[in-house]
C-alpha cells in the first residue's frame, strides 16, 4: 500500500509530463499543417476571384477600345474632309493668282514693247538734238567771234570784267546791309547798354595806381649804403643771394633801388631792408633772420589778403590754395595798375552787370576775380597769363563758366557764356578808365606808329591821325576812290586788323571821314 502510494506520487507527474510532451509535439507538427492548408484554400479563392475580375476588366477594356477607335475614326474623317475643303480653296486661289500673273505678264510684255518703241524714238530725237546743238554752237562761236572783234575784248576778259562789276555791286550791297543791321541793333541796345554800364560803374570807384616794377628804399643817410654793402661786399651779396633780387646802389643820395621781375621777392626785399635799417645790426647772421621773418610775414599777408578779398566779395567755397594765388596779385602790376585791385574792380563791375541782366551775380564776381589769376605766377612758368590761369582754374575745380571767362577775356578763345562777355566788358572798363594804367613812352610811340601804318596801307587813304593818346583813329579818304558804303567797309576792315595784329589797353575808335570838295577858279 505504501509502495503503491509512493509509485502513484512519483509516476503520476511523469505520466502527465509525457502526455504534455506528446500533445506539444502534435501541436507543433499539426498546427502549421492545418494553417497552411487553410491559407492554401484562401489563396485559391483569391486567385479565382482575381481571374474573374480580370476577365471583366478585359471585356470592358475591349468595349472601351472599340468605342475610342470609332470616335477617333469619326474625328479623322471629319478632319480629312476639312483639309480637303481647305486644299480646294487654296487651289482656287492659286489658280486665280496664276491667271492674274499671266495677265500682268502680258501687260508687261506690252509695256516693254511700247518702251522699246519710245526708246527708239528718243534716240532719234537725241541725234537730231545733237545735230542742232552742234549747229547752234557753231553759230554761237561765230557770234562770239564777231562780238570779240567788235568789243576788242576776249571772252575771258569779258567774264573777268563782269565778275568785277558783280563783285563790286554785291560787296556794296553786303556792306550796306551790314551797316543797316548794325544801326538797327545799335538803336535797340545802345540805350540799354549805356544804362547798364553807368549803373555798374557808379556802384564802384577805384583809385589811380602808380606802382612800378622796381621798389625804392629810403635811407636815413648815405653812410647806411656802406653798411648795407658791408666789408668786401659780404652784406649785399648775402642779401642778393637770400632774396633773389638786384640791389642798385648808385650816386642817388639816401636811396637804394630794389629790382626784380618777381614782385613777391621784391616786396620781401623791401621789407627786409627797411627792418635792417631800422634795427641797425647789418651782418650776415642778422640778415638771414630778418629775411626769413619777412618771408613768413609776406606769406601770411598773401593768405590773409586772399581770404579778405573772398569775404569782401561774398564768394564762398573757393579753394584755399587758389585764394593764395589771389593774394599774390597784390604785388603784381600791369601797365602800372595793381592786378589785385584790377581783379576786384572787374569782379564788382561784372557782378553789377549780371544783376542787371538777371544772371548769377556771385558767379559773375567769381569769374571777374579769377580772370587774371594767371598773372600771379606767369613770371615763374611757361605760357601767357591766360593759359596759366586756365590751368590753375582747372586744377582747383572751377566751373566751365569761370574757365571760359579766363580763356576768352582777351579773345584767345570764343566766349561761350553771357558771363564771359560781361567779364570782357568789365576788364575793358577797368583798364580803359582814366588813370587806370600807365605806359612806357617807347611802347606808346610804337603803338601810335603802328596804328597810323595800318590805316595808310589801304588804297584810297591819304591821311590818318591817332587822337586821344591812340584811343581814336581818324582816317581821311579820297572821295573819288571810296564811296559812303566803302567808307563803312574800310572802318570795319581797319578795326579787324587792329584787333588781330595789335595789343593795346582799352578801346580804339575808328572814324573814316569822306569829304567831297567842288572847287572852281574864276578868271
Amino acid at each position: 500500500m505504501h509502495i503503491l502510494s509512493g509509485f502513484t506520487e512519483i509516476g503520476l507527474p511523469i505520466i502527465c509530463a509525457v502526455i504534455g510532451l506528446l500533445v506539444g509535439v502534435a501541436v507543433v507538427f499539426f498546427v502549421p499543417f492545418f494553417k497552411a492548408k487553410r491559407d492554401q484554400n484562401k489563396a485559391g479563392k483569391i486567385v479565382r476571384e482575381a481571374e474573374i475580375k480580370a476577365e471583366h476588366i478585359v471585356k470592358n477594356a475591349q468595349l472601351d477600345g472599340k468605342q475610342v477607335v470609332n470616335e477617333m475614326k469619326i474625328e479623322a474623317d471629319k478632319e480629312i474632309k476639312e483639309r480637303k475643303l481647305e486644299l480646294s480653296a487654296q487651289e482656287k486661289q492659286l489658280f486665280q493668282r496664276e491667271q492674274n500673273i499671266d495677265r500682268r505678264d502680258a501687260a508687261l510684255i506690252q509695256k516693254e514693247n511700247t518702251l522699246d518703241e519710245k526708246n527708239e524714238t528718243l534716240n532719234r530725237r537725241l541725234k537730231e538734238v545733237d545735230k542742232k546743238e552742234a549747229t547752234l554752237q557753231e553759230k554761237i562761236d561765230s557770234i562770239i567771234s564777231e562780238l570779240e572783234k567788235v568789243a576788242q575784248m576776249s571772252t575771258q576778259e569779258a567774264k573777268d570784267e563782269l565778275f568785277k562789276r558783280v563783285e563790286s555791286k554785291v560787296s556794296r550791297e553786303i556792306a550796306s546791309y551790314i551797316k543797316n543791321k548794325e544801326e538797327e541793333a545799335k538803336d535797340q541796345v545802345v540805350a540799354k547798354a549805356q544804362e547798364m554800364l553807368v549803373q555798374a560803374m557808379s556802384k564802384y570807384a577805384q583809385e589811380t595806381t602808380i606802382e612800378k616794377t622796381v621798389s625804392v628804399v629810403a635811407l636815413p643817410n648815405d653812410e647806411m649804403k656802406g653798411r648795407i654793402i658791408g666789408r668786401e661786399g659780404r652784406n649785399i651779396r648775402t642779401l642778393e643771394t637770400l632774396l633773389g633780387v638786384d640791389l642798385i646802389i648808385d650816386d642817388t643820395p639816401e636811396v637804394i633801388t630794389v629790382s626784380c621781375f618777381n614782385p613777391v621777392r621784391r616786396e620781401i626785399a623791401r621789407m627786409s631792408l627797411e627792418m635792417l635799417i631800422k634795427d641797425g645790426r647789418i651782418q650776415p647772421g642778422r640778415i638771414e633772420e630778418i629775411v626769413e621773418k619777412c618771408k613768413q610775414e609776406v606769406e601770411e599777408s598773401i593768405h590773409k589778403t586772399g581770404q579778405d578779398v573772398a569775404f569782401k566779395l561774398g564768394l564762398p567755397r573757393i579753394n584755399k590754395e587758389l585764394l593764395d594765388y589771389v593774394g599774390r596779385l597784390k604785388y603784381r602790376t600791369s601797365y602800372g595798375q595793381n592786378a589785385l585791385e584790377h581783379s576786384i574792380e572787374v569782379a564788382y563791375l561784372a557782378g553789377s552787370m549780371a544783376a542787371e541782366l538777371g544772371l548769377d551775380q556771385n558767379l559773375a564776381k567769381r569769374a571777374g576775380l579769377l580772370h587774371d589769376i594767371g598773372k600771379a605766377i606767369d613770371y615763374e612758368t611757361d605760357g601767357s597769363h591766360v593759359e596759366v590761369g586756365s590751368r590753375l582754374a582747372k586744377k582747383y575745380g572751377e566751373g566751365d563758366v569761370v574757365i571760359n571767362a579766363i580763356e576768352s577775356h582777351h579773345g584767345d578763345v570764343p566766349a561761350k557764356y553771357v558771363i564771359s562777355h560781361l567779364v570782357q566788358a568789365a576788364d575793358t572798363l577797368s583798364a580803359a578808365r582814366p588813370g587806370a594804367r600807365s605806359e612806357m613812352l617807347e611802347n606808346y610811340i610804337q603803338r601810335i606808329e603802328k596804328l597810323e601804318e595800318i590805316c595808310k596801307s589801304y588804297d584810297g587813304v591819304y591821311q590818318s591821325y591817332a587822337m586821344q593818346s591812340g584811343r581814336e583813329l581818324r582816317v581821311m579818304v579820297i572821295p573819288d576812290k571810296i564811296d559812303d558804303i566803302g567808307a563803312f567797309k574800310l572802318a570795319r576792315e581797319i578795326k579787324e586788323r587792329i584787333e588781330n595784329e595789335m595789343t593795346y589797353p582799352g578801346q580804339i575808335k575808328v572814324s573814316v571821314i569822306r569829304e567831297y570838295r567842288a572847287i572852281e577858279t574864276a578868271k
